[in-house]
């Protein structure tokens, strides 16, 4: 069930799922609306074993397949101005989720993102977010949920620097997935992958790497 979960989420994310082998430049016009902050995502690619799918905005297939064929090596550097957006970042992330989130305790509590103490990155979820407090009320990390459609939710997860090293974070990503998953919904990871941090969260929270990958352009 996990597994249809996980192929319903990319086939609607992106716009078809799954592909042969090769690079697949497919049209979505959810390239063209606002993602689940209000800002654009103008290109989104999941890359699994040979096969990778890029989902752009109709307007700009052509553009991104002429990219693609004509400087293959030159495509991540190249997509911004391919999708119309010169000088939006290019994020290349490894592509995680989970069936079954590690079994550690609860460590936060679920509140609305407007309330007040919270960093500003959490305040641009439209759904409750987890936060652990300290003993005197004050913000030490939390994780938000992006709803990107009915069946796949990406989680986020930030700690301040000086909580770190105590399991906040990994404690905080599991306890989101496993409400995802209650939900009826596969929770997705992603991180760069030169974050060796965001990686060990990852893996201790029961979101192994799997050699999926995800790159995509994204406002700066």
């Amino acid at each position: 069930m996990r597994d249809r979960l996980l192929h319903l989420h990319l086939a609607v994310w992106l716009g078809q799922w799954p592909a042969g082998p090769g690079l697949h430049v497919v049209r979505s016009h959810r390239r063209a609306l606002p993602a689940w902050d209000g800002r654009l995502r103008p290109a989104i690619a999941v890359s699994v074993g040979g096969s990778t799918v890029l989902s752009v905005p109709p307007d700009r297939v052509t553009a991104a397949r002429d990219l693609a064929r004509d400087c293959p090596r030159r495509l991540l550097p190249g997509l911004p101005v391919a999708v119309g957006h010169a000088g939006w970042a290019v994020h290349d992330d490894v592509f995680r989720w989970s069936r079954a989130p590690a079994k550690l305790p609860d460590v936060g509590e679920w509140v609305a993102p407007t309330v007040p103490g919270l960093p500003p990155w959490l305040r641009l979820f439209d759904q409750p977010v987890l936060v652990v407090w300290d003993d005197r009320g004050r913000y030490l990390a939390g994780a938000g949920v992006k709803w990107h459609d009915a069946y796949g939710r990406e989680l986020a997860v930030e700690t301040v620097p000086a909580a770190r090293g105590r399991g906040l974070a990994r404690r905080l990503v599991a306890q989101a997935a496993r409400r995802v998953l209650d939900e009826g919904a596969v929770p997705t990871y992603l991180h760069n992958r030169r974050n060796g941090a965001s990686a060990r969260v990852a893996e201790a929270a029961g979101f192994p790497d799997r050699g999926w990958r995800s790159f995509g352009v994204y406002p700066s």
